[in-house]
């Protein structure tokens, strides 16, 4: 990966380089196999912020922002799509989870100007160590440590440490520490 390495440092030289990095990710996101398993967590490491040498992140994922950091052990499943954020060690992320920069990347307020001109917050999401996200979850706010989010949900305020939640919006189903 070290040419394309290269390539994507020449390209945030002269362009903005969450533009470049975006761009590059979906390039590489369409490496098939174990193959480009190996070769996506190569450039990940040296291009994001903090990328383990040993997650798996699979086909059709994308990348928005550098500033990601990818804990040891993780595994995140094909075509999602993740925006700035802290991924803890030994998560599963599912098929198609989205992890957004937080829920206030537009601002929507003033009415005589388009939604698209009137900026927005991006914020980093944290997703803490051991937790399971499910398949085409969303997630807009900060996930703790061995928490499971179910398949589909919309996780739109924190979630505390060991909880399971579930649901549009979602919401706790119960506790895992309690038995």
């Amino acid at each position: 990966m070290l040419p394309l390495v290269l390539l994507y440092w020449i390209c945030s030289l002269v362009g903005e380089k969450d533009e470049s990095f975006s761009s590059f990710s979906q390039l590489i996101s369409l490496l098939p196999g174990k193959i480009g398993a190996y070769l996506r967590s190569g450039f990940y490491s040296l291009t994001m912020e903090q990328c383990a040498s040993d997650v798996h992140i699979s086909f059709a994922t994308i990348f928005a922002q550098t500033s990601t950091n990818i804990g040891k052990g993780t595994y995140i499943g094909p075509q999602g799509n993740i925006g700035s954020s802290n991924i803890g060690q030994n998560c599963l992320l599912g098929s198609g989870v989205h992890v957004l920069s937080g829920n206030k990347q537009h601002f929507i307020d003033d009415l005589n100007s388009p939604i698209k001109e009137q900026g927005g917050k991006l914020e980093k999401i944290r997703i803490g160590d051991n937790t399971w996200i499910g398949n085409n979850a969303l997630i807009m706010a900060n996930v703790g440590d061995n928490c499971v989010i179910a398949a589909g949900a919309v996780v739109t305020k924190d979630v505390l440490n060991n909880q399971i939640v579930a649901g549009n919006p979602a919401a706790i189903i119960r506790s895992r520490d309690t038995r």
